[in-house]
């Protein structure tokens, strides 16, 4: 767990190294169907990776309930292999 978190870590800052680094990058125009936005590469670049975690937490968070609910119904003897 401590290496999952490491790694994280390591992609977290390099995103946002990159991101600082590409500041006076000039803006970019984001378009979906009817609606333009036109915002800086850096608000582009870390507005996709806080999209990115939360999708992930949304879709995480359940199945992480779901495996600790059934390991607490799962009978004592029926869980153990060896």
């Amino acid at each position: 767990m401590k290496v999952i978190f490491g790694i994280a870590f390591l992609v977290i800052l390099g995103v946002a190294i990159f991101a600082v680094q590409n500041s006076d990058a000039p803006p970019v125009m984001i378009k979906l169907l009817f609606w333009k936005f036109e915002t800086s590469l850096v608000y582009t670049v870390l507005g996709s990776i806080v999209l990115g975690i939360l999708f992930t937490l949304l879709f995480w968070i359940p199945w992480t309930i779901r495996a600790s609910i059934k390991k607490k119904t799962q009978p004592k003897g029926m869980g153990s292999t060896y």
